[in-house]
């Protein structure tokens, strides 16, 4: 299995002049420190891939141990763009994390050990800028966006593809606009029928996607407690 980080972003919501994955959460311990230690307890440094774009230096001589992917459009690309980059170098399962994305440890395993393609997911009650989710008959993902009719929770920014999907999902992310999110590309095929996609509830483990100030007072909280 691969993992792929997606740190491509400006991360404008934050207000930061470094890229939002070196956003200090405890110790002097960033997001990407904890997403890097947690991925690497699993699968292994050298299957992390890093894609980067903004101030990428400051990402690259922080990290020198992993493998990097430039997204050299992003700042008029989304994530459908950065994630099809790294994509095209990988043959392989593949976890993905946005790069603003604080998970206990525990987490990866939980997407590891299903069956299915799957994303990471709560069910609670979304605003309207989340990511959302709703099922179909089979209890399988069918919608998945930040506009979906009666939403079931919200996708946390963790997701993962199987080897034998990954021809199609490559094929659907090239479709897309270069402002679309990689969820576009998912939804074209769950909603075709083409790649069954799991939920997989984070239940008590905690998982937080960092946009606005709340979110990291949110995270330093919980990491104080």
């Amino acid at each position: 299995m691969k993992a792929v980080i997606l740190a491509a972003g400006i991360g404008t919501r934050l207000g930061s002049l470094i890229p939002k994955p070196l956003t200090s959460l405890v110790n002097e311990k960033t997001i990407l420190d904890f997403q890097v230690e947690r991925l690497a307890n699993l699968i292994g440094i050298h299957n992390i891939i890093v894609v980067v774009g903004y101030k990428k230096e400051i990402i690259m001589e922080k990290f020198p141990e992993l493998m990097f992917v430039y997204n050299s459009a992003y700042a008029q690309t989304n994530t459908g763009k950065s994630l099809l980059a790294a994509l095209r170098k990988i043959d392989d399962d593949v976890l993905w994390v946005n790069g603003d994305v604080y998970f206990d440890a525990k987490v990866p395993e939980l997407l590891m050990n299903t069956k299915y393609s799957c994303c990471l997911v709560n069910r609670k009650k979304c605003g309207q800028e989340e990511i959302k989710y709703n099922l179909n008959e089979k209890r399988l993902i069918h919608n998945i966006s930040k506009h979906v009719p009666n939403p079931q929770g919200e996708c946390l920014g963790i997701n993962l593809i199987r080897k034998q999907y990954l021809v199609s999902f490559r094929n659907e992310l090239e479709k897309l606009e270069n402002q679309d999110y990689f969820e576009k590309g998912l939804e074209n095929l769950t909603i075709s029928r083409k790649l069954n996609l799991e939920p997989v509830d984070v239940g008590p483990l905690y998982c937080n996607e960092i946009d606005f100030e709340e979110d990291l007072k949110a995270v330093t909280d919980y990491l104080s407690k």
